[in-house]
């Protein structure tokens, strides 16, 4: 999906890592949220209390997820990070991820 339809958008973006990763929130008419960012290259670890998963739109990276080894992701992979974890990232070019967040 390219394109969301009927949803509303906080004008303020979340800024972290000193403007390295910046992502807008949206939210759609049952009550669920995602996030659109763009990370630039560098590395980054972030924590979640909810299940997300990391729509990759373009670029490249690596993910480290609790538990596991580093995996390589690019443009059209996603990945699941499981709720109340942290995760770390290697960023190798410039991306674009669309996050959802899921209540469990």
């Amino acid at each position: 999906m390219t394109k969301f339809n009927n949803v509303s958008v906080e004008k303020e973006s979340n800024i972290y890592f000193e403007g390295k990763v910046i992502s807008t929130s949206i939210y759609f008419s049952d009550g669920s949220k995602k996030t659109l960012g763009v990370m630039q290259k560098g590395e980054y670890e972030f924590s979640t209390e909810q299940k997300e998963i990391m729509e990759i739109m373009s670029g490249e990276l690596e993910v480290l997820l609790p538990d596991s080894d580093w995996i390589k992701i690019k443009s059209g992979d996603t990945f699941e990070v499981p709720g109340k974890s942290s995760f770390k990232l290697k960023v190798h070019e410039i991306t674009n991820y669309c996050c959802e967040y899921i209540d469990e």
